[in-house]
């Protein structure tokens, strides 16, 4: 090579993400095309292979370390996120993506999602909701609807269920968001928002597993129902939607509803999404669930909020630096030693 020669890096693709591993899901299974768009957007994040980190916990979707060509780490019940902090302290270079079910981030790694949140680390949080557990063969999961039956509960289950969004929402997550299996376009755009976010990015995709709960979603991914029941948000937008999109969300003071366009009211009368507005962001979040309304709001996707705060790695990095400079490097001896030694004769 010349001196005058440019060092070009290679450019990559899909299949480069992939390696050789039988992909051993249930045929059907909604976690194909999940790993399917996540291996479609890493060529376009302009990041090293080597450079990219998959962590997950234990469940279905854990698996996905082990069909990805970057490194990864197939970690313990609901730890993924603790791991996955440690990691990006220790390596605050590397791009870390935790991977994770409703089961392993809001049952038994509840605690530790919710302090990733708050603590803000600059890591992608996916997390795949079928509300089910289906490694362990079909229990409710904290996710399932009130009165669900299933192997652990024959007579309907009495739990009241999570709603992922809201929890991230309350534990101060700076990028909230919700996409579908079924939709790869959406998907693929809420990848790419996610990662393009300085700090924790939590994406919960609706996920299907046709074995022990198929068909929880369909209404938001079939075609017949999908544009009367899903509403896609976009910022600076208003709420519309319907299948001949004649159908609209305005806030009546803080209270929404919905108006049929054309009768009365047009776009200009209408909600105009704003992915900045906290207040906004805690009635989509729970816009599906209000007990206390009386009508059938369709189901958001898209980024309901994101704001900027420091990440946790840097604010590190930072505090590190500053008492570096002023008490000089430290001494681990001196350190382990503390100020309580003696000397035995």
């Amino acid at each position: 090579m010349t001196a005058t020669a440019e060092m070009t890096a290679p450019v990559l693709t899909a299949k480069d993400f992939a390696n050789e591993q039988e992909v051993r899901w249930c045929p059907g299974c909604g976690d194909y095309s999940i790993l399917k768009q996540v291996q479609t957007i890493l060529p376009q994040i302009g990041i090293a292979r080597e450079n990219i980190v998959v962590v997950s916990g234990i469940g279905c979707s854990s698996r996905f370390p082990y069909y990805m060509n970057t490194y990864g780490m197939h970690s313990i019940h609901g730890r993924a996120t603790a791991i996955a902090s440690g990691l990006k302290a220790a390596r605050p270079e590397l791009s870390v993506w935790i991977v994770s079910g409703d089961g392993d981030s809001l049952s038994i790694g509840g605690n530790h999602t919710i302090h990733l949140l708050r603590r803000n680390f600059n890591v992608n949080l996916l997390l795949f909701n079928n509300q089910i557990y289906g490694l362990t063969k079909g229990q409710y999961s904290p996710t399932s609807e009130e009165n669900k039956v299933t192997k652990s509960s024959p007579a309907g289950s009495l739990d009241h269920p999570f709603n992922p969004a809201a929890l991230a929402l309350g534990a101060d997550a700076t990028f909230i968001a919700r996409s579908m299996d079924r939709d790869p376009k959406h998907l693929q755009q809420m990848l790419l928002r996610a990662n393009a976010h300085h700090g924790a990015s939590f994406l919960e995709i609706y996920q299907n597993c046709n074995i022990f709960n198929d068909g929880a979603f369909e209404i938001f991914t079939e075609k017949s129902s999908k544009a009367e029941e899903a509403l896609f948000l976009e910022q600076g937008q208003p709420l519309i939607f319907g299948a001949n999109k004649d159908k609209g969300i305005r806030l009546n003071g803080h209270k929404p509803e919905i108006v049929k366009l054309g009768e009365g009211f047009n776009a200009d009368d209408l909600w105009i999404h704003d992915e900045k507005d906290f207040f906004k962001a805690q009635i989509l979040v729970r816009l599906f669930d209000n007990p206390h309304s009386a009508e059938h709001f369709p189901r958001p996707f898209g980024v309901f909020f994101e704001t900027q705060r420091a990440s946790y790695e840097d604010a590190m990095a930072m505090q590190i630096d500053e008492f570096t400079a002023k008490k000089g490097k430290g001494n681990l001896d001196k350190l382990l030693q503390g100020n309580e030694t003696w000397e035995i004769d």
